[in-house]
C-alpha cells in the first residue's frame, strides 16, 4: 500500500484479504495466491504474522513449506472487529482528544501525566495490534515502582516487553532520559550558584550585578521585581513597567501577579533613576509603603526596594532604618 491509502481503503483491503483467508480451514501461501493477494503481498504477510502472534492461526510444517491452520472456530471470528482493532483501535489519533497523551500534556502539563502516557509520547507510534499507549502501559507495568531501572533496559529487553518499541522508539526513550538528567544537573548547578539575599547589603550586590545596565545607562525608569524562595534565593526576575515611576503605574496587582505565579515566599523590587542619583525620593517611599501593605495582606512580604543609578545603588530599608536586618529572613 502507498502512503496515500486512506483509512477506509485500508479497512476494506484488510477485510477482503481476511475474508478470503477464512474461506479455508487450512492453507499455504501458494494456495492463497489470488489477485487480491498478489497486489498486496506485504499486507497479507502482515495479517498472517498478527494472526499467528495472537494465536488465532497456527503454523504447521509438512516439509513443503509452512502451512496455516485456524486455531478457533471460523464462524465465531468477528472479521470487522478484528480489522478495526488493527487499523483504528491501535492508533492514538483515532482516540478521543481527551485520551491522547500529547493533547493531555498540552492541556494539563507534563507533571499531570502518568508514566505510561509520557512513555507513549516518546514511543510515538505503535504497530498493528498494539498502540504506543498500550506498549507504554506494558513497560510501566513491568517497571512498577522502580522507574530508576528504566535506563538499564537495552533495546532487546524493551522490545521483548512490547514489539512496538522499535529502534527509533528506544532511542527516543533513552534520549528523553538523558535530557532529563542533564536538565536536573543544570538546575542543581544553577541553584547552588544562586546568591542568598538575606540582608540589604546582599540585595545591593545582587541588584548592581543583575541590573548593572540600568545602573549605568538606563535612559528611562524601569521597575523590576525579583521573586525569592523560602531560603531567600532568587527564583526569577520580572519587568513590571517602563516609564516614569508613579503610584498609579506600579500597581500592586501587576507586581504581585508574577509573585503568586512563582509561588514566591517574598519579593525584592528594583528600579533606576536616569538622573544618576540613587537617593530615594518621596515618591519612591510612597510606592514602597503601598507595596509593603499589599505584601503583608497577601502574605508575600516586600523585603527591600533597591534604587540603582550612576553605577551605584541605594536600599530603601537602609535609608529608612539604617543598616539592619529588617524585613529579611522571614
Amino acid at each position: 500500500m502507498t502512503a496515500r491509502t486512506t483509512q477506509p481503503e485500508q479497512h476494506s483491503l484488510y477485510q477482503r484479504i481476511l475474508t478470503r483467508l477464512l474461506d479455508q480451514s487450512e492453507f499455504t501461501l501458494a494456495e492463497i495466491e489470488e489477485p487480491c493477494f498478489d497486489r498486496h503481498p506485504l499486507v497479507t504477510r502482515r495479517i498472517l504474522d498478527q494472526l499467528l502472534e495472537q494465536g488465532v492461526l497456527a503454523e504447521l510444517s509438512d516439509g513443503g513449506g509452512p502451512r496455516y491452520r485456524w486455531q478457533r472456530e471460523i464462524a465465531t471470528f468477528d472479521v470487522s472487529s478484528w480489522v478495526s482493532s488493527q487499523i483504528t483501535g491501535t492508533q492514538m489519533t483515532a482516540a478521543p482528544l481527551s485520551d491522547r497523551p500529547r493533547e493531555r500534556l498540552l492541556e494539563m502539563g507534563p507533571a499531570r501525566l502518568k508514566i505510561s502516557e509520557l512513555l507513549a509520547i516518546l514511543i510515538r507510534s505503535g504497530r498493528p495490534g498494539e498502540s504506543a499507549l498500550q506498549a507504554a502501559e506494558k513497560i510501566a507495568g513491568r517497571i512498577g515502582e522502580h522507574l530508576e531501572r528504566l535506563p538499564d533496559f537495552g533495546p532487546a529487553e524493551l522490545r521483548a516487553i512490547s514489539c512496538a518499541v522499535s529502534a527509533p522508539a528506544y532511542c527516543q526513550i533513552m534520549a528523553g532520559i538523558e535530557l532529563g538528567r542533564r536538565v536536573q544537573s543544570a538546575s542543581e548547578g544553577a541553584f547552588r550558584s544562586r546568591p542568598r539575599i538575606a540582608t540589604p547589603a546582599d540585595a545591593l550586590r545582587f541588584c548592581l550585578e543583575r541590573f548593572g545596565r540600568l545602573a549605568s545607562d538606563g535612559r528611562q525608569e524601569e521597575f523590576h521585581m525579583v521573586t525569592l524562595d523560602s531560603k531567600s534565593h532568587p527564583i526569577s526576575c520580572h519587568q513590571i513597567t517602563v516609564g516614569t515611576l508613579r503610584n498609579s503605574l506600579v500597581h500592586p496587582r501587576e507586581v504581585f501577579r508574577p509573585a503568586i505565579r512563582d509561588a514566591a515566599n517574598s519579593i525584592l523590587v528594583v528600579h533606576n533613576h536616569p538622573s544618576g542619583d540613587p537617593t530615594p525620593s518621596d515618591l519612591d517611599l510612597s510606592v514602597t509603603e503601598r507595596l509593603e501593605a499589599a505584601g503583608e495582606m497577601i502574605g508575600i512580604p516586600l523585603v527591600d526596594h533597591i534604587i540603582v543609578a550612576g553605577g551605584r545603588a541605594a536600599s530603601l530599608q537602609e535609608f529608612r532604618t539604617g543598616p539592619q536586618r529588617i524585613g529579611f529572613g522571614r
